[in-house]
């Protein structure tokens, strides 16, 4: 248990920045969820006061939390994992569906969406391994092992079908490299990603005209250090051929929703009263809220519930509406804050395990931030990523709690870690 000396080493900074985004986050989701049906202040039916009770069962989670000891995340992260993983697939025979995915449990009114605490799992399981005396990360057969532990739960979860919770899996590039990853891996992501919306755009002929030039070029500006053929043929032999598999993944592995979201985006299709409603009205709301917003609870968009389920993925667009660009900029602030103070503490870690969790935590928390942020002002396609603390729904709430607490906890003992 944490004494008196462990809390004096807590970084309230940190729990200060999550404490005021929560807050930020209810009163947003009151104005979103605010009806004429409400009989009082204290009626639980209502929306907002489920997400206050969300937020009280939070605070126990928290005083939990921190009084574990830190070594018990380090010892029992294998074992937390397994059932994380054990959880995910069991959804396929108890799971509850909901609007077209069986990604929850079913406890009578309550539900609990597992996927959202694999992420602390992941990140425990992930520490673990990369701190581990024997593993090196720059040696292909450990690289491999991380791999498998980040890509397991987010094959599980593309299924449900999650393909949004399965991208953040994304995030624990970012960690590796920290600790040592080639740098080519990230660019592998970012021109994976270039390729598959690229070939989308243009076509596969166009794609591979463009990559067959650009490792020409490369090849004949690195001919004085007697760059290796093969190695050359290979990439481009690669690339090539995901640039064949695009569509096929485009057209039999997404959902319509999907295809017809990213078609959206990418200006292939028109459609601003079908599946892109609601960017489009989200967009409207955004813009409508000017400098400084209409005013808590004033938000004629919100309002008159133009953005469907305004209060989840959506949430971001009452702030840009009732809080204006300057009430957006702040919650941006609060956000890249908190995220850059996670960093900082990592970097400060006394032991591996530590760091590596905090740089997992740091990232799973901005690909949330910057992917929802991006998704709600029509900069990529609707995926289905809730914005931290802000968003609608216990299990989204306590997820990042146990994401962010185990990290503070870990951080209260680099002090006297042993």
């Amino acid at each position: 248990m944490a004494g008196g000396r462990g809390i004096l080493k807590f970084d309230w900074s940190i729990i200060l920045l999550y404490g005021v985004l929560v807050g930020i986050g209810w009163m947003n989701i009151y104005s979103a969820s605010l009806s004429d049906t409400a009989s009082s202040f204290f009626d639980f039916s209502q929306i907002y006061n489920k997400q206050l009770f969300f937020i009280v069962m939070s605070i126990l989670l928290i005083v939990f939390i921190l009084a574990i000891e830190a070594k018990f995340y380090e010892r029992f992260s294998s074992v937390i994992y397994i059932v994380a993983l054990l959880s995910l697939i069991g959804l396929f025979i108890f799971g509850k569906n909901v609007n077209g995915a069986t990604s929850w449990y079913g406890f009578g009114n309550f539900s609990l969406q597992p996927s959202e605490f694999a992420k602390a799992a992941t990140a425990l399981a992930l520490a673990k391994y990369v701190s581990d005396i024997q593993t090196n990360i720059k040696e292909f057969k450990h690289q491999l092992r991380t791999f498998i532990i980040i890509a397991l739960p987010a094959i599980l979860i593309v299924p449900q079908p999650d393909p949004g919770s399965a991208l953040i899996y994304a995030a624990f590039v970012f960690p590796l490299y920290r600790e040592g990853l080639h740098f080519v891996y990230l660019l592998l992501v970012f021109f994976g990603a270039g390729l598959f919306v690229g070939t989308l755009l243009f076509g596969v002929i166009w794609v591979i005209l463009g990559v067959v030039l650009i490792a020409g070029i490369l090849f004949l500006r690195n001919r004085k250090k007697r760059p290796k053929l093969f190695k050359y043929l290979v990439i481009t032999g690669a690339c090539i051929g995901f640039a064949f598999s695009v569509n096929y993944i485009f057209n039999n592995v997404f959902e319509q929703r999907h295809r017809d979201r990213f078609n959206i985006v990418l200006g292939k299709e028109v459609d601003s009263k079908g599946i892109g409603y609601n960017t489009n009205q989200s967009e409207i709301a955004i813009g409508s809220g000017g400098w400084t917003g209409k005013g808590w609870t004033q938000g004629t968009q919100t309002k008159g519930n133009f953005v469907p389920e305004q209060q989840t993925d959506y949430i971001f667009s009452t702030v840009g509406e009732e809080w204006g660009f300057l009430g957006s900029i702040l919650v941006v602030l609060l956000f890249v804050a908190l995220i850059l103070r996670i960093l900082f503490l990592a970097e400060k870690q006394k032991n591996q395990f530590s760091r590596v969790y905090g740089y997992s935590v740091a990232s799973i928390l901005f690909l949330h931030f910057f992917v929802n942020v991006g998704m709600v002002t029509g900069l990529f396609p609707t995926v289905g990523i809730p914005l931290p603390f802000f968003s609608y729904g216990g299990s989204g709430l306590w997820g990042f709690t146990i994401l962010l607490f185990i990290f503070v906890r870990l951080d209260a003992s680099n002090y006297y870690y042993s």
